[in-house]
């Protein structure tokens, strides 16, 4: 990995300090607790506007006074966001791209993990849906604004668990392969670094820029629908499991790839521990180290199939972008 003065064990409010975010606007997907609201605390200390977007409005409610009571910070706010409807992603965007504002950092951190197979209203399989079909059509929906910024960072929260499966691109919503939870997983997280690589690609012309961030193992809400059962005989019983990270600590390469004066201009990489990981060219996927990424996850062939495919699933769902 690249070397920078933070590493594995520096937290978002250790990157963020010295920093001034002051008239900036930012938007956090998954606001309102775990990685999202550590993310959302740092951005909110440096005195940027955080909008916190949703779908527990109560939740989110909750997560704003405590932030402007943390920060002092009262540009603080929630609103709904449904990830796994195109329709509530495609009209929050629009109607925040038509106030003109620029949008200057937008963290795609929201997700779900470990589902059964679950539809959206859309027909999506859920992994795919809302984390990666539901951040791609938000941040299209976006783009008026983040255009409008001269300089924006857009962050999509990946994970180590991308070695799980590539982009199936012939059936990407299990409608005619066997469904395994974690492989669906690890294919929606495959995609979030794809897709780093396409809205780069894309759009740094405009001035966006997007990196990929694998935050590490960290206790949160996203481990929710799995059984007990489950989560110990993973070994993931202790609040913080060895080798795992606080919240606090997880949040840190987010708000890095949001700032950080290194990735002034670059996109479509791969982050981990505040650093540009490097890739792990060995056979053995299941034992992918911390600090590295499988190089089909920022293949720039597989990003152009991915955006090629997102568009059409979107389009053709009676959503168009």
């Amino acid at each position: 990995m690249t070397a920078t003065a933070f590493g594995q064990d520096s937290t978002a409010l250790q990157v963020i300090a010295g920093h001034d975010l002051t008239g900036k606007e930012t938007i956090v997907t998954g606001g309102a607790s775990g990685l999202g609201y550590e993310t959302a605390l740092a951005l909110a200390t440096a005195g940027a506007r955080v909008v916190l977007a949703g779908r527990d409005d109560a939740k989110g409610e909750q997560a704003v006074k405590a932030l402007r009571a943390r920060t002092g910070n009262e540009k603080v706010v929630h609103r709904h966001l449904d990830l796994a409807s195109l329709e509530s992603v495609t009209t929050w965007a629009r109607k925040h791209s038509a106030t003109g504002k620029p949008l200057h950092i937008l963290v795609l951190n929201a997700g779900v993990m470990a589902l059964p197979l679950i539809r959206t209203v859309d027909g999506f399989e859920s992994h795919f849906a809302v984390n990666h079909l539901g951040h791609f059509a938000f941040t299209i929906g976006l783009l008026p604004s983040l255009r409008a910024a001269g300089a924006a960072r857009v962050v999509s929260v990946s994970s180590r668990a991308h070695r799980r499966s590539d982009v199936i691109f012939e059936d990407p919503n299990y409608a005619h392969r066997p469904y395994d939870a974690w492989e669906a997983y690890g294919q929606s997280k495959t995609a979030n670094a794809l897709f780093a690589v396409g809205l780069t690609t894309r759009y740094i012309g405009h001035g966006i820029t997007c990196n990929a961030v694998s935050p590490g193992g960290i206790k949160t809400g996203l481990q929710r629908h799995m059984s007990p059962q489950e989560i110990t005989s993973r070994g993931w019983g202790a609040p913080v499991p060895s080798g795992w990270k606080t919240p606090e600590q997880g949040a840190a390469t987010s708000v890095w790839g949001a700032l950080a004066p290194e990735l002034d201009g670059v996109g479509g990489k791969y982050l981990e521990d505040c650093a540009v990981a490097a890739p792990w060219t060995q056979d053995d996927n299941d034992s992918l180290p911390s600090g590295h990424y499988l190089p089909r996850a920022v293949d720039p062939d597989r990003a152009d199939r991915l955006w090629t495919l997102s568009e059409r699933l979107i389009t053709d769902s009676g959503h168009p972008l």
